[in-house]
């Protein structure tokens, strides 16, 4: 039987770890982690000697995470959080008050919502209530004051000062390779709803390159859009973690869409004591984790 006392977890080397796996490879974890892509390897590789296991795999075209990896990185995640909970739960102070916050219904199936439910167990006295929408809806909301904060997708070019960037992406026209495109006359386009900004920009500057769209179906889902892609029925705007490798990027005819960003943005209004410690945490967060990842 192995002595279990003679091997470590080391915290930041799981932290590194998780990084590789959410930014895709070692060089990304590093720039997201504010390291050197040497002091990256040498954390696996402190942690590969102290286990005696190989945790990634460096074979040309083998999976990124060996076995053993792929069984580290489900406890890496339980352990991290822990952890930082109980730093959490250390520092914590009687907080009271009343947070209303606006989320997309991207947002609720990502890491802000382990954040949140960590937030909600170390401030049980501060009363979150969530309201879901769509970004354009969470940004009027905003502006109305209905809101504290919101979790809003934007063009980055949009991204104001005093915003908290979680994490940005890129928006592509998408088709399946079996739909032929007349080479004149309408493109036909899958729309999200009237309250989706990438639909204004599609139906607005989108089309100052002379194509015209032509909406043959709508529909207020991302996945309701990928399976009309992947019927053949049109051409759609979609962001980097809903393209399917047997969809087709368009480059050409139509004009380049904007990049995106998922910001933490706040009301115009007096600072909320309760919104500031929630802020921060995310902060601490993105700090820790070189961003935050959302699932499809």
């Amino acid at each position: 039987m192995p002595d279990l006392t003679a091997r470590r977890l080391d915290i930041d080397a799981l932290r590194v770890l998780r990084a590789i796996r959410r930014q895709g490879g070692i060089t990304r974890a590093a720039e997201a982690l504010g390291l050197t892509q040497s002091a990256v390897s040498h954390k696996i590789k402190r942690l590969e000697a102290s286990l005696d296991c190989d945790l990634l795999s460096r074979r040309p075209g083998a999976p990124m995470f060996t076995a053993a990896g792929e069984d580290l990185l489900g406890y890496a995640d339980r352990i991290v959080g822990l952890h930082d909970e109980a730093l959490l739960s250390l520092t914590r102070t009687d907080l009271a008050g009343r947070i209303l916050l606006g989320l997309t219904e991207d947002t609720t199936c990502s890491d802000l919502s382990r954040i949140l439910g960590r937030f909600r167990r170390l401030r049980p006295q501060v009363a979150v209530r969530t309201r879901v929408r769509m970004s354009l809806v969470l940004r009027a909301m905003l502006d109305r004051g209905e809101l504290d904060a919101a979790i809003v997708q934007v063009f980055a070019h949009e991204v104001r000062p005093a915003d908290v960037v979680l994490f940005r992406e890129g928006l592509h026209w998408v088709k399946s390779p079996g739909l032929q495109l007349a080479p004149q006359g309408a493109i036909p386009f899958l729309s999200f709803d009237d309250d989706c900004f990438y639909r204004r920009w599609a139906l607005d500057i989108g089309q100052d390159g002379g194509a015209l769209l032509e909406t043959v179906f709508e529909c207020a889902s991302a996945a309701g859009i990928v399976a009309a892609v992947g019927a053949g029925l049109g051409v759609a705007l979609l962001s980097d973690r809903h393209l399917r490798p047997e969809m087709e990027i368009l480059r050409d005819r139509l004009p380049e869409p904007p990049a995106l960003a998922y910001v933490v943005r706040r009301a115009r209004k007096a600072r909320n004591p309760a919104l500031d410690s929630l802020i921060a945490e995310v902060e601490a967060e993105i700090s820790r984790h070189g961003g935050l990842s959302l699932a499809v």
